[in-house]
């Protein structure tokens, strides 16, 4: 489900083509009227017609509109308010595993971070990674970001600053598999720097017949071929790795 965020703080964000706004001319006859900004950014407003407004906050219209009011000899002192009921134009997306997944508005500078907060955080299904796609000038780009590294003191400029119509994709949780003698057998969410021993222990540990000798890990390579691989306690785990626990025989 999209959801529209954000319109309460519109006030100072750049207007653009498809934002609608509610302009109210005080002292005017006429009722407040609702004008969407076309594409060559004007609106529609009552007495002086059409008016200019693309790249201009709410606040800059709402001048701009006063002043012609005035220099055409409508009113003397106009009182005007433009208040944004849709805003269209300066959009991010959030998708995949967030709460509120939907469409946020830039209400200022505001980072990966920020707008990953915004939709509420990530789910308990959701990793550490968000993809970022961004398209400029036809031309799209992906660049992933490390939630966990920008939390725990990773580089900040990997926080990147957004732009109008950025999608933000935060990825499900990687996983990884145990099989043979443990405890509990199945899949397990992988968590940063996991080492062999802390999956072993998120799947149960051992059964009474399992034994940590000769623990092997298989493992998908680029070529997509399985190899296994000897391990230790202190191996880490990758992604979709299968942790294999073998029966003692004494």
């Amino acid at each position: 489900m999209m959801l529209f965020q954000g319109g309460a703080h519109a006030a100072d964000v750049p207007l653009g083509p498809g934002d609608v706004v509610r302009v109210t001319i005080y002292g005017d006859v006429n009722q407040p009227t609702e004008t969407r900004v076309t594409e060559s950014g004007t609106i529609t407003v009552p007495l002086i017609g059409e008016v200019r407004v693309v790249g201009l906050s709410s606040t800059g219209a709402e001048q701009k509109i006063a002043n012609q009011l005035r220099d055409k000899g409508f009113m003397r002192d106009p009182q005007v308010n433009v208040l944004v009921t849709n805003m269209v134009s300066q959009q991010v997306a959030v998708l995949g595993q967030v709460t509120k997944p939907g469409r946020y508005v830039l209400d200022g500078p505001r980072t990966v971070t920020d707008m990953v907060a915004n939709a509420g955080g990530v789910t308990p299904d959701g990793g550490d990674i968000v993809t970022l796609v961004r398209t400029d000038d036809g031309v799209t780009t992906r660049e992933q970001i490390n939630l966990w590294e920008l939390s725990n003191g990773g580089d900040q400029a990997k926080n990147v600053v957004l732009q109008k119509d950025d999608v933000l994709v935060v990825e499900r949780a990687q996983k990884f598999f145990i099989y043979g003698e443990a405890q509990r057998p199945g899949m397990y969410r992988l968590e940063h720097a996991m080492t062999v021993l802390q999956g072993l222990s998120a799947g149960g540990g051992l059964t009474t017949r399992g034994t940590e000798r000769g623990m092997k890990i298989k493992r998908r390579g680029a070529d997509g071929k399985l190899t296994e691989i000897k391990v230790d306690d202190d191996t880490l785990l990758q992604p979709d790795d299968i942790l294999y626990i073998r029966e003692s025989w004494f």
